[in-house]
């Protein structure tokens, strides 16, 4: 009976989309906290959010390969970029929690550069982040086009 559960359980998160629960307008509030390190610069060259560049630039982040942005990454992330690993709404948010912890839980060396832990609002801000780029296509809606 257990296994049926645990399968039923499964199936389900399987068949559920990856969409973290967050307050845009919250997650615009929060960026502040991020800004010393991280702008938000369309393709276009439009800032949408001057910050540092210390950080990588964090248009379009969801839903792009980790690591990929033109930046100097610790181990950790560049280890995920060799994975093919893409920033979900959920992995974002997990991350920003606590950057060397989530590395390690994902199998990757826990070197990152990234030192600021927001212990609050990682939800709020990863919708905020999400809200500004154009959504994601999955390989599932590329092939039915």
């Amino acid at each position: 009976m257990k296994f049926v559960v645990a399968a039923a359980t499964a199936a389900l998160l399987v068949a559920s989309p990856a969409t973290a629960e967050g307050d845009i307008e919250a997650g615009e509030k929060g960026f502040k906290k991020c800004k010393a390190c991280h702008t938000i610069v369309n393709p276009d060259g439009d800032v949408l959010y001057k910050g540092g560049k210390t950080g990588p630039n964090l248009y379009g982040v969801v839903g792009r390969v980790i690591g990929s942005e033109d930046f100097k990454y610790g181990a950790g992330l560049l280890e995920a970029k060799e994975a093919g690993a893409v920033w979900t709404e959920e992995a974002l948010a997990a991350y920003v929690v606590d950057p060397k912890a989530w590395l390690g839980d994902n199998g990757y060396a826990t070197k990152s550069k990234m030192s600021f832990k927001l212990k609050k609002g990682g939800e709020d801000v990863v919708a905020y982040l999400a809200s500004l780029a154009p959504a994601v296509e999955t390989e599932a809606e590329e092939k039915s086009e």
